[in-house]
């Protein structure tokens, strides 16, 4: 079975309680059940991981490339900014991904404006608070199947 990875850096593990005025009240186990429940009815399996480590997100990604994973679903929260090992590690899998952002970056403050994934994926999606995940999840799922496995642009 093809699967979906939803993974989210740092700080996501907090959603519910984190400046609920940017982000939202929903927590992170919330967004990933509503998440797991769209990919079900779609008949694809969604995995999740979060991670306030740049190593852990790294071996995540790595791993994901032997587990069917067919894309990725990925906030990099903070990394976003400043992580060209993580996008390395996304462009080195070959999994197509689509970054998430509860928040508008290019509403923020100007050094959220840069971001190290969004040139690589296959879309991006900020703004809508939770809404994004489901979004998302909804891309992944058209795009496996209209395209099965396809490659990273």
């Amino acid at each position: 079975m093809t699967r979906l990875l939803l993974l989210n850096g740092p700080n996501l593990n907090l959603l519910g309680t984190r400046e609920p005025g940017i982000y939202g009240a929903q927590t992170l186990e919330a967004i990933e059940r509503r998440a797991g429940e769209l990919a079900r009815e779609q008949g694809i399996e969604l995995a999740c991981f979060q991670s306030n480590a740049e190593h852990e997100l790294i071996e995540r990604i790595q791993r994901a490339k032997t587990e069917s994973v067919g894309a990725l679903i990925f906030n990099p929260g903070g990394f976003t900014h400043t992580s060209i090992a993580l996008r390395d590690a996304v462009l080195a899998v070959g999994i197509p991904m689509i970054e998430v952002h509860l928040s508008n970056p290019q509403a923020r403050e100007p050094f959220r404006h840069k971001s190290y994934f969004s040139d690589i994926a296959l879309g991006v999606i900020c703004g809508f608070g939770a809404l994004g995940y489901e979004l998302a999840v909804r891309a992944a799922c058209g795009h496996l199947a209209g395209s099965g496995r396809a490659r990273q642009p």
